[in-house]
């Protein structure tokens, strides 16, 4: 499996403490051993996933696409639900 990660991604996570990395780290790698995880988007959103997870006792969401044909998973955005879904449009 091939494992990508977007500037937005790696801009956010880039900037985690270690108490907050461990969270997402158990994150992704619950993706990673099952992509269809997260939950499917609708509308324009459409192709990408979003799973839902606690980092800290605050609800975080991770947006990721999976491509089946090409064994791809790509990490999209990592962020609180506030303006997340008006980010990822842009």
């Amino acid at each position: 499996m091939q494992i990508i990660q977007t500037k937005r991604f790696e801009r956010v996570y880039k900037k985690l403490h270690k108490n907050q990395l461990s969270d997402v780290n158990r994150a992704i790698k619950e993706i990673i051993e099952n992509p269809q995880i997260g939950e499917q988007k609708k509308g324009d959103l459409a192709e990408i996933m979003v799973y839902k997870f606690k980092m800290l006792n605050q609800l975080t969401l991770l947006a990721y696409s999976y491509d089946d044909e090409k064994i791809i998973l790509t990490f999209i955005a990592l962020g609180t639900h506030e303006n997340f879904y008006r980010d990822i449009k842009r």
